[in-house]
């Protein structure tokens, strides 16, 4: 009979304050990265695979709500309760440029450029290959939103100039990602439940997706096919093209982060209020795994682009990457926690992040 498998983390320190937001890269040249904010107002950035601390970024005097990387994983771009977003230079720590803001800003996001340059590819050959020499220039806008209930997009070629701002949000804004190839914003609010979609050229919201409590989190899927949504203890997929509800399943707590795995899309993961990080099967809605290990509500999951590990980043200010496909049996995991010591300066050295 095989021994039941369990899920061993990479368990990744650094933040003082709890961690509330996670980012994957695309898979570059180089590999892919993670970048997590935090309360302790210091983003950082590692290894996506790994989980090895690779640089922090400091200039922020408030907590960082939100952060996320541009498609090559050169720049990064920060959303922090000092009411400003900054753009990074993410191989040097630099800070490029910072964006004043007038309230506390909640959410960034770069606009998703890999689907511009598909397109180019298809319609205009040449130009497409000149882009592609010139790739970390093709991320053209930055997109930002928070208390002041305005959603503003700042041209990345042209920092000074004024944003384009749309000031029509019913609620502030909590999160916010592209979609349809920079053609359409989502965004969901604070205090009221939905996802707003928003049409870039007249800036205004064409359909909402209606909650019933407000959407603490909003992830389209690799494809393009889904857009996964965690609102009060329900977990939500909807067609990423027509909106229509597609599933939607009632989870064991309230739930403040869910991701759909970028490759099958067979399974997703959730996590919230009770400590545990979950993963379901994305047809039927049946629990698969349960992973505990954090100290504090889990307030942000994501799987990283190839599918094999995801991470969950937790109020106990950690952030734990697990395997999809869990590799360690209890005996294994049994030996391992035998080994957890106090070294000399009595902090503890936890052998299974090594495991």
């Amino acid at each position: 009979m095989d021994k039941k498998k369990v899920a061993v983390p990479l368990v990744c320190h650094g933040h003082s304050r709890p961690v509330v937001d996670l980012f994957y890269s695309p898979i570059t040249p180089d590999g892919f990265f993670l970048i997590s904010a935090s309360k302790d107002s210091h983003p950082m950035l590692r290894n996506g695979e790994t989980g090895d601390w690779i640089g922090t970024f400091e200039g922020h005097k408030g907590a960082v709500w939100s952060s996320c990387l541009d498609n090559n994983a050169l720049r990064a771009a920060s959303a922090s309760a000092d009411f400003s977003a900054k753009l990074w230079d993410a191989l040097t720590g630099d800070v490029l440029h910072s964006f004043e803001h007038k309230h506390i800003v909640r959410a960034c996001a770069f606009s998703e450029v890999r689907f511009m340059l598909s397109t180019l590819y298809f319609c205009h050959l040449v130009y497409a290959v000149s882009s592609f020499l010139n790739i970390h220039k093709d991320t053209k806008l930055l997109i930002t939103g928070g208390f002041e209930k305005i959603l503003r997009v700042f041209d990345l070629n042209r920092l000074d100039a004024p944003p384009t701002e749309v000031d029509k949000s019913p609620g502030s804004i909590r999160t916010l990602t592209w979609l349809h190839s920079d053609q359409t914003i989502l965004t969901s609010c604070t205090d009221i439940g939905g996802v707003r979609l928003w049409d870039v050229r007249s800036g205004k919201i064409v359909q909402t997706l209606e909650t019933k409590s407000p959407v603490t989190s909003a992830e389209v899927s690799q494809d393009g096919r889904y857009i996964t949504t965690a609102d009060g203890s329900s977990v939500k997929f909807w067609d990423a093209n027509h909106f229509g509800l597609v599933k939607s399943y009632d989870m064991p707590c309230n739930i403040e982060s869910a991701s759909l795995e970028p490759k099958s899309g067979e399974k997703f993961v959730a996590g919230g209020e009770d400590m545990w990080v979950r993963m379901f099967d994305f047809y039927t809605g049946e629990e698969i795994g349960c992973n505990k290990g954090h100290h504090g509500p889990v307030h942000c999951v994501r799987f990283s682009p190839t599918g094999e590990s995801y991470a969950s980043g937790s109020e106990d200010g950690t952030i734990r990457i697990w395997q999809t496909t869990p590799n360690h049996s209890v005996d294994e995991v049994a030996k391992k926690i035998e080994g957890f010591h106090i070294n000399k300066e009595g902090k503890t050295a936890d052998k299974l992040s090594d495991a």
